[in-house]
């Protein structure tokens, strides 16, 4: 995978005089099945979150509240990704690696994953990353 394959996906806006409602249902947008939702808050300033990659999770992360950055990284790209807009989501797809960080106060990053949590999945460790993209290549 790449991390041209990762992209932002516009979710459906309804704007009224009375405020906004956005709706993702029967993946109207999202490439998987809804499987697990999580959700990060009370990040204190400074911190990050991901520092990992998945094997074969999908996931679609949106920022509900405030605005936060994504790291992606394919093994030979990168690139950052400024999320402020809750009705505006980035699909990560399988083998990218990612971290989270310049979280704004009050900030609330919610995720959308294809599968429920399975810590085999997981690459913690960027080097052990790196050798398994070689391997796919």
């Amino acid at each position: 995978m790449n991390i041209k394959n990762c992209k932002t996906l516009q979710i459906p806006k309804i704007s009224s005089p009375r405020g906004s409602l956005s709706v993702i249902e029967d993946s109207n947008i999202l490439p998987f099945e809804i499987r697990r939702v999580y959700y990060l808050y009370d990040i204190p300033a400074g911190e990050s979150r991901g520092g990992h990659a998945h094997k074969i999770l999908e996931q679609l992360i949106i920022p509900i509240s405030g605005s936060f950055d994504v790291k992606i990284n394919d093994g030979s790209h990168e690139k950052v990704i400024t999320l402020n807009r809750p009705n505006v989501g980035l699909y990560i797809c399988p083998y990218i690696w990612r971290e989270l960080d310049k979280f704004s106060s009050g900030s609330v990053c919610l995720v959308l994953a294809s599968q429920p949590y399975d810590e085999s999945d997981y690459f913690r460790n960027y080097e052990e990353f790196l050798l398994e993209i070689g391997k796919l290549k």
